[in-house]
């Protein structure tokens, strides 16, 4: 066998007839396959010993030969090769073809590959190859024409004119004969110069005609090989047949489609040794025909051959197609040993870097590494008692079992896996049940919860995979998301709520005012009943020496409450006390007002700041900041130690606030009976005015929603202000534990308006609340929404699963593959603003993590505040913009020059950790991920833009990501500017419909007509830039990128990406868009090819364009022309330079088609490919200088080299020097 890691590239080619035979191992002349009594494959079958290999290892046919001793003998009686039954897999057989077939592929295909070739359209090459029509050939000295069709009776007509003077034929054979005749360096040439005078779709298909001529020049494919003369039997393992429980057999769709190619072929065979009349032959060839066109892609042409029921049988296309084909069931999902599965259950007790497994799970999983102890510990006596011990489960193993799994972590994986830490790494500990057990904070990475979840358990085996697991993929070390670097490990319901009611303060609780000298004392206080862990007391800041309290006041007391003093306890000892959840505090010592001064009693500080305390109790919000600090200050290894330690407090906390929800803890509304009648009134007149006439209908009902609309907010209103610090509710709503103002408003107060099925609201509202129970009318109007949302959540997974598909396949390929491209270009950051929705990203999120590309100077002052290439933490970040500036010249993905990937420097930091990013780091994978991920968050609906005129449709959500990601045509599509200049007059033509719009550039003036209902987004006088929005909309980027420049429309399309993941409350980085954006524009489509062997239309890589134009303008001749040219991101992943990333994404036949007659090579750049062919991806440990480092050996050398002779010496004086001491 080939070792996969040792080749560079794969090329696919159209096969010969003389290749095919050269891969067969012998031709199958019978259709048989096995022989029912014996079960053993019939001679010259499809399942023949003598061609495929022997059933059994090392053992021949008739049983003479049986051992590996006679490895490689030919048994000289039966045939068969002594060698072992995995040959099976890999051995080809062939058939030959009594007359000539096409290949369906380049027949059917579109375009019609064999009708390009030849110039003939695919309708008339479907009546030559069925038999329909006869071709002209040669034409001879006749009045015939090469390449014309002859029915049977112009046929005979033309015959018994010219009788042998010329030559027609019919079906494949005729097909072969002009395919050979074709003269590709002819063609081309005249094709090349009839280009120069061809103008609109005569040009275009003699572009194509051209590409696919070119393609056969340079690949060194023939086209006559696009007829079959023999045709391949793929290995019978891979076309297996089985015995079922009653005897009766079942076997693969191909060998029943090889059985009708083998029957129809022998008859062939048959008629013409017999020369049968020439009709019964055509007859039989076209069956023949039909037949491997079956076999090569059932239902491609006509109705497709069916099996039993009326199914019809998979071919070999199908066998590579779809979900179930070959390239993503088998090459790209495969089953894995060492693997198990269960339902998830939480344990608390874990730290982060654990997780439970079952005891028999366990045993199961490490069986092999059990046994093997077993034995060295003399325990089990040999391999087989090791085994049988464990079967048994006897005592002794579960020791054994305890030792082996330490340090070993194992994987826990959750489907769907959605970004990359839906896999992490866990060190395991054996538990009872049959439930895995996760660590609660690990919930939130994996989207988990135990209402009957699984996951999946993997055993990394090499000792490599374990130093990967345990360093890069231990739970414990994914504490940030790479969507954004903001913490995804941040605690949740009852750890919030815990230290939320921890850190509380309540003014008058027993002990308040006492001061103590250390902590200690406090918790004496505390275990003694003195105190509650609300009570205010005073500390005294010298008992924690490691901590900054700030100027002066090392020695002072300072007031704060008991539960905030034990949650203090979790931070490391060098960290600020932290008194109050505000930034400051978190960045800095503690505020002056909490410290007493010289001499002021401690009860008058508590009247003067204990408000303070009692309104400021630490909310979820504030503890994910808290992780964060610790994060940038101390890194990985505190974090989840704190984060251990938040979580330990956490539950024991709320368990001692026994915080319980009761119907009587719902609070009554006082104000709501009168806002409903007064509600009710107003609708009243507005029906009222609307039977007068007053109202069009669309008005009351507008008017009418918007009474009931104004009714709910107000009853919310009262709700939002019950804040009671000792009502359950109210502390698990504002703690951020679970629920919002709009389930308390549900609750205590009015449902409100529902929405009908077709998404319009009903007029009549649900006035009652939970609490109160809703009637019958109520609950039916309820249940539409209820039913529209779970729909909506199910299609919203799907729509989100297939376009993180898509993206991924787009991008996977970008590595980051070295550390600086040199480009000097950049792009300016500036704060993205939205006229409708406000502020989308502010300037200091751009900046975070960035390179700059140019100093930055202060605006007013003018000193620098940053130099040139430094990477911006948020202290940088910060400094720039309190210094008031406006914009910054940041290095980019969109202008980095790596090719097949990105730079270091063009990336930045790396979110996940928050270091600079590293050599071989997959950011294409991590953007596509961080961009699918949240799909599911977005909304599917397209909303309306409030009922204003004019102002179309505009998509938003998950459609409007879509639209942008495949630059579709957007919806509501604005019209922009093609100058730069001043709109000189905006006029409305009433008898046409139409408003136009004047502007006026430094060149020429354009006038743009716009609906008539369309309010335009300028005013007369504007100064304009080419590409702005005329009127209110989505631009269309392939539009933009026609009039402006390729960095304009990146940064377009960045923009709206960000627009519609910030507005639904989703934060993403701007690099995970630059990244995705960057591939859509990776083509250019030549317009010219000057003196380059390019073709006029061609799209092809940027960076190819420039190689092939480099050579032509150091020899001085003329470059190429192209411009740049936006694809979709489907469009783009089939376009890729890799045929196996793309064959295995979409369009498998389409592709491998294309492939074969460029003769392409793939190059094995990205990670699919490599997956596909089983070598170790190139990204990450497995990026080549990582894997060719070779161990240096560190020895140090010694300054003197002593002889023997000199140490003797030497220890002789030593001993002289001790004994006269």
């Amino acid at each position: 066998m080939i070792d996969v890691n040792k080749f560079e590239s794969m090329q696919i080619g159209l096969a010969s007839p003389n290749k095919i035979r050269s891969w067969s191992y012998g031709e199958v002349k019978k259709p048989e396959t096995i022989n029912y009594r014996t079960l053993k494959p019939e001679k010259d079958g499809l399942f023949d010993e003598r061609i495929f290999g022997p059933t059994k290892d090392y053992a021949c046919a008739c049983g003479k030969y049986k051992g590996v001793r006679y490895k490689g003998i030919v048994c000289d009686r039966c045939g068969v090769e002594v060698t072992t039954s995995h040959v099976r897999r890999e051995r080809m057989g062939h058939i030959e073809l009594a007359a000539p077939v096409t290949h369906i592929w380049y027949f059917k295909g579109i375009p019609s590959r064999m009708g390009l070739v030849l110039d003939v359209s695919p309708k008339q090459l479907e009546e030559v190859i069925y038999f329909a029509a006869y071709i002209v050939i040669d034409p001879g000295d006749t009045g015939l024409e090469a390449k014309q069709l002859l029915t049977e009776a112009e046929y005979r007509e033309e015959k018994a004119k010219y009788g042998n003077r010329f030559v027609a034929k019919m079906g494949a054979e005729a097909i072969r004969d002009l395919l050979k005749q074709v003269d590709l360096d002819k063609e081309v040439t005249a094709l090349k110069a009839e280009l120069q005078t061809l103008k609109g779709q005569k040009r275009t298909r003699a572009i194509r005609r051209l590409d696919i001529l070119d393609a056969f020049r340079n690949s060194g494919n023939k086209p006559e090989w696009m007829v079959m003369e023999t045709v391949p039997v793929i290995p019978p393992d891979l076309r297996p047949m089985v015995q079922l429980e009653g005897g009766r057999f079942a076997t693969s769709d191909l060998n029943d489609l090889y059985r009708r190619v083998i029957n129809r072929n022998n008859r062939l065979k048959k008629l013409l040794d017999m020369h049968a009349p020439r009709l019964i032959v055509q007859n039989e060839e076209r069956m023949l025909q039909e037949a491997v066109d079956a076999l090569i892609d059932n239902g491609r042409r006509g109705r497709p051959v069916v099996g039993p029921g009326n199914r019809p049988l998979k071919s070999i296309s199908h066998m590579l197609k779809g979900k179930q084909g070959r390239f993503r069931q088998n090459l790209l999902g495969k089953r894995v040993d060492y693997s198990g599965r269960s339902v998830i259950d939480v344990s608390p007790k874990l730290k982060l870097y654990q997780c439970g497994v079952p005891r028999p799970m366990a045993l199961e999983l490490f069986k092999p590494f059990v046994m093997r102890e077993l034995v060295r510990r003399g325990i089990a006596s040999n391999i087989k008692n090791a085994k049988r011990k464990i079967d048994r489960e006897d005592d002794d193993i579960w020791d054994v079992l305890e030792y082996v799994i330490k340090e070993r972590p194992v994987l826990l994986n959750r489907a769907p896996t959605l970004h990359r830490l839906s896999i992490q790494a866990f060190e395991p500990v054996l538990v009872p049940g049959k439930a895995l057990r996760l660590h609660p904070l690990a919930c939130e990475a994996y989207n988990a919860d135990f209402d009957g979840d699984q996951m999946a358990i993997h055993v990394p085996l090499s000792d490599e995979a374990v130093a990967e697991s345990r360093l890069l993929m231990l739970a414990a070390h994914h504490i940030l998301t790479p969507k954004d670097g903001t913490p995804i490990v941040t605690p949740s319901q009852d750890i919030v709520l815990g230290n939320y009611w921890l850190t509380q303060a309540e003014i008058g609780r027993e002990g308040e005012g006492m001061i103590f000298a250390t902590p200690e004392e406090a918790t004496i206080a505390y275990n003694n009943g003195d105190i509650h862990y609300h009570t205010i007391i005073g500390v005294s800041a010298a008992s924690m020496p490691k901590k900054d309290w700030g100027a002066g006041h090392e020695d002072s007391i300072f007031v704060t409450t008991y539960g905030r003093l034990v949650f203090n306890s979790l931070f490391p000892d060098d960290y600020f006390y932290i008194n109050e959840p505000t930034q400051d505090n978190l960045k800095q010592p503690m505020a002056d007002k909490y410290f007493l001064e010289d001499g002021q009693d401690i009860q008058d500080k508590i009247a003067e700041i204990g408000q303070d305390l009692v309104a400021t109790p630490f909310k979820k919000g504030f503890l994910g900041d808290t992780i964060s600090e610790i994060y940038k200050r101390y890194r990985v290894q505190r974090t989840s130690e704190y984060l251990d330690d938040l979580k330990e407090m956490g539950y024991s906390a709320s368990t001692i606030s026994g915080l319980t929800i009761g119907m009587a803890d719902v609070p009554e509304t006082k104000t709501k009976d009168a806002l409903v009648a007064e509600a009710r009134k107003k609708v009243k007149q507005v029906s009222k005015m609307f039977r007068r006439g007053k109202l069009s209908d669309k008005e009351r009902h507008d008017n009418v929603i918007k009474i009931w609309t104004d009714c709910k907010d107000a009853v919310q209103q009262e709700i939002a202000e019950f804040k009671d610090q000792r009502n359950p509710i109210s502390v698990m709503q504002q703690s951020g534990a679970r629920g919002n103002i709009s389930n308390f408003t549900q609750l205590a107060g009015m449902r409100g308006l529902m929405a009908t099925p077709s998404g319009e609201l009903f007029e009549i509202p649900v006035i009652s609340n939970f609490k109160e129970g809703l009637t019958v009318l109520e609950l039916f109007m309820s249940t539409h929404g209820a039913r529209k949302g779970m729909t909506d959540t199910a299609l919203k997974t799907a729509q989100s699963g297939y376009l993180t598909r898509r993206l991924v396949d787009v991008a996977q390929d970008v590595i980051i593959r070295e550390d600086d491209c040199g480009t000097d270009r950049g792009i300016t950051a500036k704060a993205i603003v939205d006229k409708d929705a406000g502020l989308i990203e502010s300037l200091y999120d751009r900046l975070v993590g960035r390179f700059t590309n140019r100093t930055i100077r202060d605006p007013q002052t003018g000193e620098v505040i940053c130099p040139k290439g430094v990477l911006m933490d948020e202290q940088m970040a910060q400094k720039i913009v309190d210094a008031g500036v406006q914009e910054v010249q940041i290095r980019s993905i969109l202008t980095c020059n790596t090719s097949h990937g990105i730079c270091r420097k063009c990336y930045g930091r790396n979110l996940a950790t928050g270091e600079e990013v590293e050599i071989g780091e997959a950011v294409g994978t991590v953007a596509a991920q961080s961009i699918g991920e949240p799909g599911t968050q977005l909304t599917l609906r397209t909303f309306h833009t409030g009922g204003v005129a004019g102002a179309e449709d505009i998509t938003q959500g998950l459609p409007r990501v879509q639209e942008l990601f495949e630059a579709r045509n957007p919806k509501g599509r604005a019209v922009i500017s093609e100058v730069d200049g001043v709109v000189d007059k905006i006029e409305s033509n009433a008898a046409e419909h139409l408003q136009e719009i004047t502007v006026k550039g430094k060149i020429d003036t354009r006038v743009y007509t716009i609906p008539y209902t369309a309010k335009p987004a300028v005013q007369e006088g504007d100064e304009i830039h080419r590409g702005d929005k005329l009127i209110p909309g989505s631009i269309d980027p392939k539009e933009l990128i026609k009039v402006t420049d390729t960095l304009t429309t990146e940064e377009y399309i960045l923009a709206e990406v960000q627009k519609s993941y910030r507005t639904q409350g989703v934060d993403l980085a701007d690099k995970h868009a630059e990244v995705l954006t960057r591939q859509m524009l990776q083509k250019v489509r030549v317009l010219d090819p000057g003196e380059t062997d390019i073709l006029p239309g061609e799209v092809m890589d940027i960076a190819e364009f420039r190689d092939r134009n480099r050579d032509v303008i150091i020899s001085g001749g003329i470059p190429a022309t192209a411009q740049a040219d936006i694809l979709g991101i489907t469009k783009a992943a089939l376009e890729t330079n890799s045929f196996l990333s793309a064959a295995s994404f979409q369009e498998t036949t389409r592709v491998l088609t294309d492939a074969s007659i460029r003769g392409k090579n793939d190059p094995l750049l990205g990670l699919k490919e490599n997956v596909i062919i089983g070598k170790i991806i190139p990204a990450g440990t497995g990026m080549p200088i990582y894997r060719d480092q070779v161990p240096k050996a560190d020895v140090q050398q010694p300054d003197s080299v002593y002889s023997i002779a000199d140490l003797e010496k030497k220890m002789e004086d030593e001993n002289k020097e001790t004994e006269s001491k």
